[in-house]
């Protein structure tokens, strides 16, 4: 017997099967096979059809069936992990109004500057603990605001997630971890954010009922069947917003406990049981997955627009064929790249940098002494001291690491820049080999709460190897100080103009 879980990206849709009795992943089906497009009709917009979605998640269902030769009954539960702040909007019917607005979408930035000055910065941060800023419930009253006609006949606002859930059952719900992701979650009251909705002359009645993050949140009906494969009836059990459930997926629950990736940007992703919006205006505080009133678990995430990015540019336009050639190059170079340093934030706005646009920067070039091994080197332990200001930016809002996971994929299989990070932070990280989608399903099986089977299951399953500090810390604090250098001079100079 099977779980089944999904992972709705804006680039693709990932499919995956586990074990029940062992958590065993038995196989991850990604469509389409090439990125999904968005439209882009003006500068900063970006928009999907969510019908798209649920298009090629009924494709991987039918080609993980056949597979791996698994009937539709075998399937016993659906977990669902959805790129998180998107904004579905859906007529009485369900039918979609228009085009989902993306995370990326940066339309309605100004609309959450705005709230945040006039709703007050306190306020915000005690008990939204975020600016509005370009967040889901920030889209919705630019739809408001813009598109009246469309907004007049919304029946219910939904994150990607909640559609596909939809979709499945024909009903609509959502989680406390998915409002709080959208900025529609008053932490105080523990209730839905009534006066921000206020302040936006947003209906009420737009917003879904809400369902346990796990547990029992709707079945599949008969339409769902027809265009699915999976059986009526079959439980959806788990729904969660992609970096929450990345965290899932590294066994990541606690205060203290951290989660890492770094892909195209990085993200750090630490839990706490403080209501602390400190660094609201750099950092994103969210409800975690097994969020309570009574047992406070809050996700704070830091995002990195400029990582691997960076690296990806430079295989592109510094004439290497891989990034085993580079990663080879570097590790040629020793600790500090010899005086070059690189500046990384060449991806838009940094929101630790509050949201400063610095550009990607290579200083101290010497072009007599200098090859292309130390730049590959200075774009590791540059993008690897990105994350460690962000840690720092972190511990100042109270976070304290105990435990540190990252999944063994893009610059965490590098040496150089997780040796790098571990070193600096001084902290162990642990790597292991899962998928967001593979945590989807099997979370489906924490509806019965049983964490600790749920953390064998990991172990047992993906633990790859652990990255440890390493006892000569100098050479990487004189680097990393020399960065930090370079970093405060462009912000200084940008603050005085």
């Amino acid at each position: 017997m099977y779980y089944i879980g999904f992972d709705i990206g804006s680039s693709s849709i990932k499919a995956a099967l586990v074990e029940i009795s062992t958590g065993k992943s038995i196989g991850v089906i990604q469509e389409p096979k090439t990125e999904m497009s968005m439209l882009a009709l003006k500068n900063g917009w970006a928009e999907q059809n969510p019908e798209e979605w649920w298009r090629h998640i009924c494709k991987a269902i039918g080609h993980l069936k056949k597979k791996y030769t698994v009937s539709r009954n075998q399937i016993k539960g659906i977990g669902i992990s959805y790129q998180m702040h998107g904004l579905v909007l859906v007529d009485i019917d369900g039918k979609p109004l228009r085009k989902s607005i993306l995370w990326c979408d940066s339309r309605a930035v100004q609309i959450g500057k705005d709230a945040f000055l006039n709703i007050g910065s306190e306020k915000c941060t005690s008990l939204l603990l975020n600016s509005p800023a370009n967040f889901t419930a920030s889209k919705l009253k630019w739809v408001k605001d813009n598109e009246a006609d469309i907004y007049k006949k919304a029946f219910k606002f939904m994150l990607p997630g909640d559609y596909i859930a939809f979709r499945f059952s024909n009903k609509i719900n959502t989680t406390i971890s998915g409002l709080s992701e959208g900025v529609f979650w008053d932490f105080k009251k523990d209730n839905i954010a009534h006066f921000l909705l206020e302040f936006y002359g947003i209906d009420e009645s737009l917003v879904p009922d809400i369902v346990d993050t796990f547990g029992l949140q709707s079945v599949v009906d008969e339409k769902g069947e027809l265009e699915s494969g999976l059986a009526a009836g079959t439980p959806i059990l788990y729904r969660a917003g992609d970096q929450p459930n990345n965290a899932l997926s590294l066994n990541i629950f606690n205060p203290g406990e951290v989660a890492a990736t770094c892909g195209t940007s990085g993200v750090i992703y630490a839990v706490t049981e403080s209501l602390s919006g400190k660094e609201s205006t750099r950092v994103n505080n969210f409800a975690h997955v097994n969020y309570k009133q009574s047992n406070p678990r809050i996700g704070k995430l830091l995002n990195i627009n400029g990582a691997g990015i960076q690296y990806r540019w430079l295989l592109k336009n510094l004439s290497v064929h891989s990034y085993d050639e580079m990663n080879q190059l570097a590790s040629q170079v020793p600790v500090g790249s010899d005086g070059v340093c690189m500046l990384t934030f060449g991806n838009g706005a940094e929101r630790m940098l509050n949201n400063m646009e610095i550009g990607s920067r290579l200083v101290n070039l010497n072009l007599n002494n200098h090859q292309k091994g130390h730049v590959c080197r200075a774009a590791l332990e540059g993008i690897a001291f990105s994350f460690v200001y962000g840690m720092e930016i972190l511990k100042s809002d109270g976070i304290k690491i105990n435990v540190m996971r990252a999944g063994n994929d893009n610059l965490f299989r590098s040496e150089i820049f997780a040796s790098t990070v571990a070193t600096l932070i001084n902290q162990e990280i642990e790597i292991y080999n899962t998928t967001g989608a593979i945590g989807a399903a099997r979370a489906a099986g924490l509806h019965n709460g049983d964490f600790e089977s749920y953390a064998k299951l990991v172990e047992e399953n993906d633990y790859i190897k652990t990255f440890m500090p390493l006892k000569d810390k100098a050479p990487y604090l004189k680097a990393y100080e020399n960065w930090k250098a370079e970093l405060n001079l462009i912000l200084n100079k940008i603050n005085k103009t």
